[in-house]
């Protein structure tokens, strides 16, 4: 059994992830400083797994904190880092906290990482590296392209930051670029649960559908796409959360081709916004109220993944449908307490 930190782990791919790693025997620590989350997330995890992992409340942007932390933990076999900032929107209105929060949490642990070669790193990557690609799908070694946002130059200089840590000493890591993970657990223990008004596309769809919100705006309907929207590629996060089980046992048993592997997670199929709201009323029954509003800095025309590499490397493939990603969020959805009213 590996000791593993899972850094955010009470964020919303970081507790699916700590739920899949428990189930295969892992033992799990969690970071998570609840910058966007909430600590009756651990209750969640627990309910799903049938086992309650540590939890440490810390910022692994400040390296004092950081380093306490790990030097409590000098038995650790692996670490996920998911503690990041990640809203593109945000980001572009608040970059210098996106570049102090992404890079500090980072290097600290990949300080660590340096001084104990037998811990790997997953890096909490993304499709925001490619920027408008020049070909759809996308694959691994298309180029990397200027950063649309602050949010995507975090991802695109944190892969670098993991080569360069790789060739000076001796880091091993995999860093998953992913696309855009929705859904949420079957169970609706747990699920994504922004604080404030959500940054993401399907949160806002199901709180909108749930009368928390006024009407979804969707930003742009002049791209030159099918319907004017832009295209994503929308993947389940309990696939994604697997992904990242079998990319971190593919780094504990040696079998990385090159010091650091990047992969691309994805379903291989871009969705507009407008099917994306079509599959939730499909799915649901409920229909969404929404309205066009003017296109949003930093966003891309449409990214969808080549998932080849991925299958063939960690021998993973997507498996939820879209529909399904849209029923299990609404179940989770509708899971949660209303808030009081005033």
């Amino acid at each position: 059994m590996t000791k593993v930190l899972v850094t955010g782990g009470l964020g919303f791919i970081g507790s699916h992830t700590a739920v899949e790693l428990l189930a295969r025997g892992h033992e799990v620590l969690l970071a998570d400083n609840l910058s966007n989350s909430n600590a009756a997330v651990l209750d969640g995890i627990a309910a799903v797994a049938g086992r309650r992992p540590v939890w440490a409340n810390v910022d692994l942007a400040d390296p004092l904190a950081c380093r306490a932390l790990l030097a409590g933990h000098p038995d650790l076999g692996g670490i996920v880092h998911f503690a990041a900032h990640k809203a593109v929107g945000e980001s572009v209105q608040k970059p210098l906290a996106y570049y102090r929060n992404n890079f500090g949490s980072l290097v600290n642990l990949l300080e660590f990482t340096a001084a104990h070669r037998d811990c790997p790193l997953i890096f909490s990557s993304s499709c925001t590296v490619y920027g408008q690609a020049d070909q759809l799908p996308i694959r691994e070694d298309a180029p990397i392209k200027p950063a649309e946002s602050p949010y995507g130059n975090t991802k695109q200089v944190g892969e670098e930051i993991l080569r360069d840590a790789a060739r000076a000493h001796g880091v091993r890591a995999i860093a998953l670029r992913y696309f855009n993970p929705i859904g949420a657990h079957p169970t609706a223990a747990i699920g994504e649960l922004p604080l404030g008004v959500p940054q993401n596309l399907v949160p806002f769809i199901t709180q909108s559908a749930a009368g928390l919100r006024g009407p979804l705006q969707v930003f742009g309907n002049d791209y030159p796409t099918r319907d004017g929207t832009c295209i994503r590629d929308y993947i389940h996060v309990v696939d994604i959360a697997l992904a990242h089980v079998y990319a971190l046992e593919r780094l504990l048993a040696g079998r990385s081709s090159e010091p650091v592997e990047v992969f691309n997670l994805g379903t291989g199929t871009g969705s507009t916004v407008l099917e994306v709201i079509a599959a939730f009323e499909r799915a649901t029954g409920r229909k969404v109220q929404w309205s066009f509003a003017p296109r949003r800095p930093g966003d891309v025309v449409a990214a969808y993944a080549d998932t080849a590499k991925a299958a063939q490397g960690l021998g993973w493939r997507a498996e939820r449908t879209l529909d399904q990603c849209m029923a299990d969020a609404w179940r989770w959805q509708t899971s949660l307490p209303r808030p009081a009213q005033p």
